[in-house]
C-alpha cells in the first residue's frame, strides 16, 4: 500500500471556519460593550474618530470612521439628534460643513473608550504580544491581498 501524499498545509475551510467563528464572537462581544453605552460600531467609529481627529468634514469621516457618503449623513443625523456632534458651516469655506463633538458626545466617547480597550484586551488575553504582532502582519497580508487596504494599515 502506498503512503499519502503530504498534505502542502492545512485546507482553506479550516481557516476561512475559524475566521468566519471568530468575527462573530469578536462582533458579539464588541455589540456588548457599545450597548453598555448606548452606542452600535458605527456610531462609536464616529465618535472615536472625532475623539481622535477633533474637527472633521464628513468626507473626512467616510474613511477613517470606516462608513461610506450614504451612511455618514445619516449617521450624522442620528448623533447629532442625540446632542453627541454638532454640524456647522466652515466659516473658511461656506460649502464645506464641519462635524464636532459636543460636551455630552466628549464625555461619552471618554467613558465608552477605556471600556472598549479593554473588551479588546480580554478578547486577545490568550495571545501574546509577540502572536498579536504576527497576526496582524498575516491579517494585514491576507486584507491587502484582497484589495482592502485600511487607513494606517
Amino acid at each position: 500500500m502506498g503512503e499519502s501524499p503530504p498534505r502542502p498545509g492545512r485546507l482553506p475551510d479550516g481557516v476561512i471556519g475559524r475566521l468566519s467563528r471568530l468575527a462573530r464572537i469578536l462582533d458579539g462581544e464588541l455589540r456588548k460593550t457599545f450597548a453598555r453605552h448606548d452606542l452600535d460600531r458605527s456610531s462609536f467609529d464616529v465618535l472615536a474618530t472625532l475623539r481622535r481627529s477633533g474637527t472633521l468634514t464628513p468626507a473626512d469621516l467616510m474613511p477613517s470612521a470606516m462608513i461610506t457618503s450614504g451612511a455618514v449623513t445619516q449617521r450624522l443625523d442620528r448623533l447629532e439628534e442625540r446632542g453627541l456632534v454638532v454640524r456647522a458651516p466652515d466659516e473658511t469655506n461656506g460649502r464645506r460643513v464641519l462635524v464636532d463633538l459636543t460636551e455630552k458626545g466628549l464625555d461619552l466617547i471618554d467613558r465608552a473608550l477605556p471600556d472598549h480597550v479593554e473588551t479588546e484586551h480580554r478578547l486577545l488575553g490568550a495571545v501574546s504580544a509577540g502572536e498579536r504582532d504576527e497576526l496582524a502582519a498575516l491579517l494585514r497580508n491576507l486584507l491587502q491581498s484582497l484589495g482592502d487596504v485600511a487607513e494606517g494599515d
